[in-house]
């Protein structure tokens, strides 16, 4: 492609509030522009503005607005769009139809079956995309062959793309698909999505649908196989739906955009760029490749600008914008992810790794029960943060306002409602004088209540002190995704460069690169308009991507490599012919790879692994392979094959333009333009301000000083320097914290960083368990909660917040204290399961590690670690038998086991105690000792890494104060428990003039589980009695003491209604009663298997039923297992979940205890010998009312081979209850449907022997109603929100970060 002679270049970044324009001018000069994206009084659209108006002030002739604008003098036009992702979040596309196989029409509604918000009741998720469903008869499994199935008619025989054999066991009948596309359309419905089972290998029947589609005059056709050909069919599904919802208005936008043109930019080089970092051709952009268009620019200019190929130094990049906040990291080569969620919708296709916190300029600012709180909510752009004049709440940049930081002198009147006025400083003081006096008046009053009983705080607070507080916890709260996303792949946070970009990031940059230990911060000169100088500097992209199922080894080298090398000439060809010579074009290759049998699979290029004689000519994929997985995971496993799951070749045509701009030196110092007064942790302090324009290169700023650019803020700290660098960009020397000395009394602001560090430290040890650990519970399905505990063993912080694990492994390191607490010594660890010693079951094991500080005989804190391990031995294989009448059927025990004794690891004695239930009759022992050994080790390793954090945070703070301020994190959940409490005492004494409420429920055998709760409203305290609750049973639904703990926790964090610190202080205010010899506390020996996944959804059923908090959810985890002697698979399956005043129940969620991912149809059928049947939701089974409960689903497996099922449900006999006159949800039923035509009822707890062609069919419960449906109420006002409102609030989150949050609290 050559380069444009003596025209204008263009590259575009359309926000959502502002366009930046970035041009070249014919003479090589350069000129940027930012305007508003809105603007319709004075332009229709922004781009075409923003040219109109460079090239009538660079060639001094008329550009007539209301003309098109003349084409000639452009060379290209680049341009990063939020078109898509707009239409996404306020769901403006295309109106869709989604055609699907047959059994599946509620797929995608049910999609992975976890709720994205632990706590929220409503259980808020965003509308599918498409507005109809049809579904076809069409069927293709997978040829297995083991499949034991005996069918008469003929079967045809097909070949995948990846060499697979495929069985079409249903014909596509065309002629039904036909009649119904005709009438999708005679509703105006002309945008359509096609996803059939198995189309990714093989996509005859969607190619057919699609021609047929066409034909009859869709606009838009989307087949899954041609938008992301890789397997799973969930996120495939949103993916194809997107494309088509999405690319009709991607289309209609650049119609209106090319016909503000002379000939509507045909002789113009039109780019687009890519959520992949890429641009393509305009008519090749697409939905479902375009989401992440905006941000994708500021990721190729930083990374183009700030990353120095001879020093290597990895860089953070870090757009701070007004809504929220976009981190990620370069290396060297871009970070793609391949399947990630925005606007509450889950991409499969290459993004770059971008993750997004809720923290911006215009995040608001709160204190709530004690604790400064920034965000999630924004004040957006409208009305804006209080500064604005137009009525807006307190923001961040109000908080920089105050302290004198931004300086509203050198901003364009541009605020009021008139929009001509300037900032507003009154406004923001007034906002912080109330906010300061409600503050004020907490401190005063908590301290009178608590007199001596806590060393007393700061009686009052300044303004300024307060705005500082907010400055502070809304850098932690952006520290916190940073550490993640560098700490999660094993780098080293410190080590980065921090490229600062975004209009509200010059403010904060200093001080985040600070807490991270960073030593430079690098602020280009367009960091204002990166993203559009991004566009410039980026590469043409064409991809080609197929999957592939063969083995990394010799035999399959040749065609690995022809397929490598089809791929790459399809995709040189593209390039070639979109004008890019041969010299201009460079190929990477990848391979997805994964070890067999595990889920981890990494997108793996060669670079730097030349091919040999025993690997592929592309390169060494393997030695790639294994030194990655070795850094990210910190082990390999050496006898075990490698699997290719995918094949991309990644074409890139070199087009980037090259700066040359110069900045002007000078030998005398730069002259600040004024000096202001500014407020940091020291008080007000003189600072100089200085005009970036008026800078010359060299010299250097010491700060504190402030550099106003046209775009930007940049705030530099005192103890920090900044430097214009020879290419006119700042470079900022960060020095060390002036660390302020911290006593132990209580300093709100330092609770709300202390309550970020602690969690911080549970996030860490969690990553450190993730990536050392070797089981597929834990590495992948991120079954575990790690956590930090006190000198009296309350638990502190706890990550990820797994409902069955909250609170309850505070009761296991309390168990310890009393038990060997006085003899632990410095490099014991603990290992523990037995429900006697606050264990849930036994597969979760326990490994608590004390922590100890010199010249401190007792631990100063504890850290612990609980993960699911597969298999600990008893009498089924997976350790949870349906039938168990006894603990000792359930597995290895361990009381109080020293798993590591004064630092060495007690392999022989954990071997044997794992072993040691083959000694009862019918038992066995652990079925995988190597991977119980190496998960033990992983705990011990993430338990260590906690450990060192803590010690790092005494070091820095001292013993005395890290213990002060755990003990007010803990105060703080008290406070916000004892608040919810005296609010419902308050409101239940308004209407029935009594402070007592109780609630029962049964199990489906009768057992009946009792609650009574008596409040104190002064105190805001309650006692929860569950006396005449029913015996320990005989079965396996006892649920230890911990497992009730575990779900009061839970209700009273979902009652609260708001982020709390979840620990110890959320039951300080509760009086627990619970029988002996109860369900809810049985003897030692009892089985508990049951009660750990059945009993506790009944407890919390209870709970809520007390408080009336909403009607019953489905009160069941639907656990499903199968298998043989040679393979197991085990599930849990959603339901129903409950109404509420004000909102419908959720259909086909998991609820409350439970938030299982479910697996993937097309992943399902590969390894398992079984068809998928159907799986869709079962309609009408959720209770009436005037809020209906949620439907439960109905979920079908054929099996192809001889296998054992159990399963373990509840919710049978009892139907979950409706409150206030709504009716009750449908109870579950297990049927199977015999080969030979009988059809048997299962029961709710069975063990079965299955024969090939049987069919085992679970209908789960629905959730229950709430108020009768004739009932009108006052909620109904707030029961639609805006869908862009809802959706900006519960999806601002976005990223590898924010997915692995989400899977953990997925389990």
């Amino acid at each position: 492609m050559a380069e444009t002679q003596k025209k204008f270049d263009f590259a575009i970044d359309r926000g959502g509030t502002f366009t930046d324009v970035f041009a070249r001018l014919p003479d090589g000069r350069e000129r940027v522009l930012k305007l508003l994206s809105h603007d319709p009084q004075n332009y229709k659209d922004a781009p075409t503005e923003g040219i109109r108006r460079v090239l009538e002030q660079e060639t001094g002739r008329s550009f007539p607005r209301e003309q098109p604008v003349d084409s000639s003098l452009i060379g290209w036009i680049r341009m990063g769009t939020t078109v898509a992702t707009n239409a996404l979040l306020e769901r403006q596309g295309e109106r869709t139809a989604l055609l699907v196989t047959r059994g599946f029409k509620d797929l995608l509604h049910i999609g992975t079956q976890a709720r994205p918000n632990l706590f929220d009741l409503r259980v808020c998720m965003p509308d599918v995309l498409y507005e109809e469903v049809i579904e076809v008869d069409e069927r293709v499994v997978l040829r297995q062959d083991g499949c034991q199935l005996s069918r008469e008619e003929p079967k045809r025989i097909v070949t995948g793309s990846t060499g697979e054999s495929l069985e079409v066991w249903q014909e596509l009948d065309l002629h039904r698909v036909e009649r119904d596309l005709k009438a999708v359309l005679s509703r105006g419905i002309t945008s359509l999505a096609v996803l059939l089972l198995h189309s990714y290998i093989w996509p005859a029947h969607e190619k057919a649908v699609g021609s047929l589609a066409w034909r009859l005059g869709f606009t838009q056709v989307s087949l899954s196989s041609e938008v992301m050909p890789m397997i799973r069919a969930v996120p495939r599904g949103y993916t194809v739906c997107a494309d088509a919802y999405l690319t009709p208005k991607i289309h209609q936008y650049l119609s209106g955009f090319t016909s503000g043109f002379k000939g509507g930019l045909k002789d113009v080089d039109v780019l687009f760029m890519q959520s992949d970092g890429g641009l393509t051709p305009m008519e090749q952009f697409s939905g479902s490749r375009a989401v992440l268009s905006g941000p994708a620019g500021g990721v190729v200019g930083y990374a183009v600008t700030s990353y120095s190929s001879t020093e290597k130094k990895p860089v953070i990049g870090f757009d701070m914008g007004g809504t929220s906040t976009d981190v990620s990291r370069y290396a060297g080569q871009y970070e793609h992810v391949f399947e990630a969620t925005t606007a509450g919708v889950t991409l499969q296709a290459p993004q770059l790794d971008i993750n997004t916190v809720a923290a911006g300029g215009g995040s608001r600012l709160f204190f709530r029960s004690g604790m400064f709180v920034v965000g999630p909510e924004s004040a957006g752009a409208h009305p804006g943060p209080a500064c604005y004049r137009k009525g807006g709440p307190l923001t961040v940049t109000d908080a920089n306002l105050a302290l004198g930081r931004l300086l509203p002198d050198f901003f364009p009147h541009i605020f009021g409602p008139g929009e001509n006025e300037p900032l507003s400083t009154e406004e923001t003081m007034k906002g912080f004088q109330q906010l300061t006096q409600d503050i004020n008046h907490f401190l005063s009053s908590s301290q009178s209540e608590h007199g001596a009983s806590q060393k007393k705080g700061k009686s009052e607070m300044s303004l300024e002190e307060v705005a500082m507080g907010f400055i502070r916890v809304a850098n932690e709260a952006m520290c916190r995704p940073i550490r993640a996303l560098t700490q999660a792949k094993g780098h080293d946070t410190s080590q980065h460069v921090l490229a600062c970009f975004g209009g509200a990031g010059g403010q904060h940059a200093c001080a985040i690169a600070r807490a991270l230990g960073m030593k430079t911060v690098f602020i280009h000169k367009y960091s204002g308009v990166l993203s559009a100088y991004g566009l410039a500097l980026a590469d043409v992209v064409e991809e080609a991507q197929e999957p592939c199922s063969l083995q990394y080894k010799e035999d399959c080298y040749s065609e690995l490599d022809r397929r490598i090398q089809e791929l790459t000439q399809r995709c040189q060809n593209t390039l070639q012919q979109r004008g890019f010579s041969c010299s201009q074009i460079s190929t990477e290759v990848f391979l997805h790879m994964r070890y067999e049998g595990t889920d981890c699979a990494l997108m793996v290029n060669a670079s730097g692994y030349p091919g040999h004689a025993q690997s592929c000519q592309a390169g060494d994929f393997r030695t790639s392979f294994t030194k990655r997985y070795l850094k990210e995971f910190g082990f390999t496993i050496a006898d075990r094959p490698i699997v290719v799951d995918d094949i991309r070749v990644r074409g890139s045509g070199k087009s980037g333009i090259k700066s040359v701009t110069i900045a002007k030196k000078g030998h005398d110092s730069s002259k600040p333009t004024k000096v202001t007064k500014c407020y940091f942790e020291e008080g007000y302090l003189d600072t100089s301000v200085y005009m970036w324009d008026d800078l010359t290169c060299g010299y250097s700023i010491e700060g504190p000083a402030i550099i106003i650019d046209k775009n930007s803020t940049i705030l530099v700290e005192p103890g920090c320097s900044a430097q214009l660098t020879e290419s006119g960009d700042m470079c900022v020397a960060v020095g060390t914290d002036s660390h302020c000395v911290l006593g132990t009394e209580l300093n709100t602001v330092q609770l709300s960083i202390f309550s970020h560090r602690f969690m911080s430290i549970a996030e860490q040890m969690g990553r450190v368990l993730q990536r050392t650990s070797i089981s597929t519970n834990i590495k992948e399905r991120l079954d575990f909660s790690c956590a930090v505990f006190g000198p009296d063993g309350g638990l502190v912080s706890n990550a990820p917040h797994i409902p069955v694990h909250l609170g309850a492994m505070q009761e296991t390191v309390q168990y310890q204290l009393k038990a060997i607490g006085s003899s632990l010594k410095e490099g014991d660890v603990i290992l523990s399961n037995h429900p006697c010693a606050g264990g849930s079951h036994l597969p979760d094991l326990t490994v608590i590690t004390p922590v100890f500080q010199r010249g401190v005989s007792r631990p100063v804190f504890f850290v612990a670690s609980r993960g699911h391990h597969a298999d600990i031995g008893g009498i089924t294989p997976g350790s949870m038998p349906p039938h168990s009448t006894s603990l000792q059927q359930e597995g290895a025990v361990f009381t109080s086991f020293k798993l590591v004794t004064e630092g060495v690891f007690q392999e022989k004695a954990v071997t044997d105690a794992l072993m040691a239930p083959a000694q009862y009759p019918g038992c066995s022992g652990t079925r995988n000792l190597h991977d119980n050994l190496s998960d033990l080790r992983a705990q011990v390793a993430a338990n260590q890494r906690g450990s060192q954090l803590v010690g790092e945070l005494i070091d820095c703070y001292g013993l005395a104060v890290v213990q002060a301020y755990m003990g007010y994190i803990q105060s703080n959940a008290e406070l916000a428990v004892r608040d919810m409490l005296k609010e419902f005492a308050r409101r239940r004494r308004q209407q029935t003039g009594s402070l007592e409420v109780e609630a029962e429920d049964q199990m489906d055998d009768g057992t009946p589980i009792r609650l009574k709760v008596q409040i104190n409203e002064e105190e805001g305290s309650a006692v929860f009695d569950f006396s005449g609750t029913g015996t320990e049973v005989w079965g396996n639904c006892n649920a230890p003491r911990a497992i009730t703990l575990s779900a009061l926790i839970y209700c009273l964090r979902c009652m609260v209604g708001q982020e709390i610190p979840l620990n110890q202080g959320c039951l300080n205010p509760i009086k627990v009663i619970i029988p002996p010899g109860s369900i809810l506390q049985p003897s030692q020996s009892a089985a508990v298997v049951g009660g750990n996944v059945l009993t506790s959804q009944r407890v919390v059923d209870v709970i809520f039923r007390a408080f009336e908090a909403c009607a019953a959810s489905q009160g069941c985890m639907n656990n499903v297992s199968f298998g043989s002697e040679k393979s197991g698979y085990y599930e849990t399956v959603a339901g129903g979940a409950g109404a509420g005043p004000g909102w419908n129940g959720r259909s086909g969620v998991h609820s409350h205890m439970t938030n299982t991912r479910i697996t993937d149809p097309e992943i399902l059928e590969k390894r398992y010998p079984v068809v998928l049947q159907q799986f869709s939701l079962r309609p009408g089974s959720g209770g009436a009312g005037r809020f209906q409960g949620g439907d439960g689903v109905i979920r079908k497996l054929l099996f192809r081979s001889k296998m054992i099922l159990s399963v373990l449900t509840e919710r049978r006999s009892t139907r979950p209850y409706g409150l206030h006159g709504g009716e009750s949800g449908a109870a579950g039923l297990n049927l199977l449907y015999r080969a030979d035509g009988r059809v048997l009822n299962l029961g709710a707890k069975t063990t079965v022997s299955l024969e090939p062609g049987d069919v085992f069919c679970l209908h789960t419960p629905g959730g229950g109603g709430y108020g009768r449906e004739e009932e009108e109420d006052e909620t109904d006002n707030h029961h639609n929100p805006s869908k862009r409102q809802r959706l900006n609030e519960a999806f601002a989150e976005r990223g590898s970060v924010f997915e692995y949050r989400r899977a953990q609290e997925s389990v």
